[in-house]
């Protein structure tokens, strides 16, 4: 019995909620979709911090090496990896939700699941390698002597922020893909816009001051700084926060209102 078929197939199905339905639906898809990916490399869990290691490495070497760093704050790297590592759950959701229905089609037509399932566990399975990886950024904060303040508390709530818009925006790409194919395309060149646009190697504060207004309407420039606050107190802007918070609520309705109205129409494309 194949793991979707599982799903539903449980001794007593009639006895479980819509809502632990779905849950034990998403739970069973995401470890699959993790099994495989692990199953099949020989480093495994190392892929998961190896790319923003050498990101974070790289711009590391370049700032404080090569060039005079004018942004940012010491130590340099954890500044990085502090938003490298929620960055890579966003960019990495949010490019493969463009195949959400495209790679797995037979299995979407196919089974009663709720279809918003499948743009889900790729959220999902992001958001756990990036959980996966918060052991590094620790290793690193010990080693270079950054400093953990109370702000540490607010971790949970970034987490939170940046899985309600992730899930938000990779709901309307995903449909969206299955009828405009070149977006799958444009969705890479906006998220490599995106990243420079968003304070990853530098922080909203080393922005001119006219700026600041602009840099809050990006939601991850406030569930970053909620991020770096546990080593950078003074990357917290709560006016940022609020605009990260309403936004990502924002593009969750919108996201599920896009998915709802297209959802039949995407089962007959693929």
């Amino acid at each position: 019995m194949s793991t979707v078929s599982k799903a539903y197939g449980d001794a007593h199905p009639l006895q479980r909620t819509p809502w632990a339905r779905y849950r034990h639906s998403l739970w069973l898809l995401t470890t699959r979709d993790l099994k495989v990916r692990y199953s099949t490399s020989a480093l495994g869990y190392v892929w998961s911090v190896l790319d923003p290691l050498v990101m974070a490495g790289i711009y590391w070497f370049v700032f404080t090496q090569v060039f005079q760093r004018v942004a940012g704050t010491d130590p340099y790297i954890v500044f990085l990896l502090t938003a490298l590592l929620p960055w890579m759950w966003f960019n990495g959701a949010v490019s493969d939700s463009t195949r959400a229905f495209l790679k797995d089609a037979k299995l979407v037509r196919s089974t009663m699941i709720p279809r918003t399932i499948w743009v889900n566990r790729i959220v999902l399975s992001k958001g756990i390698e990036f959980v996966l990886a918060l052991p590094v950024l620790a290793i690193f904060a010990v080693v270079f002597g950054a400093t953990i303040g109370w702000q540490i508390v607010f971790f949970p709530l970034a987490v939170l922020l940046q899985a309600i818009l992730t899930a938000g925006v990779a709901l309307i790409v995903a449909p969206l893909v299955v009828f405009f194919r070149d977006l799958e395309r444009a969705v890479k060149l906006i998220l490599r816009f995106l990243f420079y646009a968003s304070p990853i190697i530098y922080g909203v504060s080393n922005l001119p001051e006219e700026l600041h207004v602009w840099a809050a309407f990006n939601p991850l420039s406030g569930i970053f700084g909620l991020y770096r606050s546990a080593f950078f107190p003074g990357e917290l802007d709560w006016f940022n926060v609020a605009i990260a918070a309403v936004m990502s609520l924002a593009l969750l309705a919108i996201g599920l209102l896009v998915f709802r109205s297209s959802v039949r129409q995407v089962l007959k494309e693929i």
